[in-house]
């Protein structure tokens, strides 16, 4: 069965329907992101792929799991299977290479967000830490260091940042330690990234830029969405306003 790459995504709406990730929907959007499917005609299973993630739905096949995009440099990413079958053949396909690890959804709906809250917390950022939205100079002093390139690294150019993304940077004398950003962007809103330099942390540097984002997307009617990778994410998540939903499985695979 040959793999093809779809330029026209609506092929494979229904397969992910219902699946409330937003990278799926930059993908099905025309955003940002590539999608892979079988040559069927409809299409019994889809690969969608952006950043260093990539999400399986339909029928599971194994051409899929093993599909590495062109041009894609990076041999680490992180499958995430629709269901369990996906699961057991992702394990059969990369065997000891697939990590499997526990990820933490959470909820998408706005109704936690307390702005009054959110701008007490930007508001005690305490000296001598400062904040700036990210424009170009900080586009590229993100980039330049490898902890903090996830927050603009899927935008190939600052316009292209500029045109669809958001963020926001703690400086101290100049120079980035933490920052939220858009990782991805989708129609309506942007998936969040959250990082800070080792060195930084639990200083509440995260929790003030975090804050500050969320506050920016509201103003500019985008929902800024986010997707927890471990227990002190989902935590720091709630501290904005926002709910777990559920735990779901994904594997961490090296050398893709």
């Amino acid at each position: 069965m040959g793999i093809i790459e779809l330029k026209d995504t609506s092929l494979i709406e229904e397969l992910f329907a219902g699946w409330e990730e937003t990278m799926i929907w930059s993908c099905l959007g025309g955003v940002m992101g590539r999608a892979y499917a079988d040559d069927g005609e409809p299409p019994k299973s889809a690969q969608i792929v952006l950043g260093d993630f990539c999400f399986f739905s339909g029928e599971p096949l194994e051409e899929l799991i093993r599909n590495k995009p062109e041009g894609r440099e990076s041999d680490f990413i992180i499958m995430v299977p629709r269901d369990e079958a996906w699961a057991a053949k992702i394990e059969e396909v990369w065997k000891t290479q697939a990590k499997k690890v526990i990820r933490y959804a959470i909820k998408k709906h706005g109704r936690g967000f307390n702005k009054e809250y959110l701008e007490s917390i930007v508001n005690n950022l305490s000296e001598p830490f400062t904040m700036e939205m990210i424009d170009r100079n900080l586009y590229h002093k993100i980039l330049a260091e490898s902890w903090s390139r996830d927050l603009c690294s899927l935008f190939e150019t600052y316009e292209e940042y500029e045109k669809m993304g958001l963020g926001v940077a703690v400086l101290l004398d100049g120079q980035v330690i933490a920052g939220a950003s858009s990782y991805s962007a989708y129609p309506g809103g942007i998936e969040i990234e959250i990082d800070t330099k080792s060195d930084y942390r639990r200083r509440g540097a995260a929790l003030a830029c975090g804050a500050k984002l969320i506050l920016e997307c509201l103003k500019r009617g985008l929902y800024p969405s986010w997707d927890a990778q471990n227990p002190g994410s989902v935590a720091l998540a709630q501290k904005l306003g926002y709910e777990r939903d559920y735990e779901y499985t994904a594997y961490e695979i090296n050398g893709y």
